[in-house]
């Protein structure tokens, strides 16, 4: 993995006066591109389109001090004019084209990314694999923004809307794993960008011929392979932390890959006030 990921940023830096095909440079690094976008965002500490972005901004950088005619950059770089150009130039590096030009700066630079995979034999991952038949995820449902860290308020605003009756009609439907009361994220942004709509689910899984009331939402699951991460401690800090380490640790040194599908998390002990909790986080998997 770390070696397609520099690849990548080998084939961007390549094309940034071109169109950058990321679906293509996936399937000839013999890897699926939504698996590449995740990784990325989640090791570089940024969305993919938002570092090519920035890549482009920065060598164009070069072109507009170098006093080169504005709308020639503008189309170099894939911009239909050079108010576009002058948007996503200021955008990046929080300065107007003809400030840069009169002053040189300052410059916001995006350097060239290369990853390393640091092996510290400190981090034992508590995990397991399972082929799972298709189910489904049942419960109330809301779209919400995507928050990296903390607890997300819109998530919180959610459950607290359901009443508690609801939470016990949910736990009698569920017949099938992951059992119990489940965390459901849904259409995530393959680039993983913080503040982009998902759809969150809090509800429970059962098999497909299991009777769904009308009032609940639904989310079908296909059949397939899933990883399953195990965490014990600070809710949601550990939980988090399971989650950047299965990009940081378990995909770089495992033969798999993620796959489109929903991420689970079942909620297995917590405490009263829900400070320390035990829990399993569900990813979809594919062999590599």
């Amino acid at each position: 993995m770390i070696a397609s990921l520099n690849r990548l940023t080998d084939y961007i830096d390549a094309h940034l006066d071109d169109e950058i095909d990321v679906a293509a440079l996936a399937v000839e690094l013999g890897t699926t591109e939504y698996h590449l976008r995740r990784m990325f965002s989640s090791l570089a500490g940024m969305p993919l389109s938002e570092y090519i972005r920035r890549r482009r901004m920065t060598v164009a950088a070069a072109d507009v001090l170098a006093q080169a005619e504005l709308l020639e950059i503008a189309v170099r770089y894939g911009y239909g004019s050079t108010e576009a150009f002058g948007r996503a130039f200021r955008s990046v590096h929080g300065i107007a084209l003809g400030d840069a030009r009169r002053d040189g700066g300052p410059l916001r630079m995006q350097p060239r990314l290369r990853f390393r995979l640091t092996v510290e034999g400190n981090i034992t991952m508590d995990t397991r694999l399972t082929d799972r038949p298709a189910f489904r995820l049942v419960g109330y449902a809301a779209r919400v923004p995507l928050i990296h860290e903390g607890v997300n308020p819109h998530i919180q605003a959610h459950i607290a809307g359901i009443p508690a009756s609801e939470h016990q009609r949910l736990k009698g439907l569920s017949d099938t794993e992951p059992a119990g009361l489940l965390q459901v994220s849904a259409d995530v942004d393959p680039d993983y960008v913080e503040g982009t709509e998902l759809t969150y689910l809090h509800g429970v899984a059962v098999n497909p011929t299991t009777p769904v009331p009308e009032d609940l939402d639904l989310i079908e699951v296909h059949a397939g392979a899933w990883a399953v991460f195990r965490s014990e401690g600070a809710y949601p800090a550990v939980l988090q932390s399971t989650w950047a380490a299965t990009a940081t640790d378990w995909f770089p040194s495992n033969p798999w890959r993620l796959r489109p599908g929903p991420s689970i998390v079942a909620i297995l002990d917590r405490a009263a006030d829900f400070s320390t909790a035990t829990c399993e986080l569900w990813l979809p998997v594919e062999r590599a």
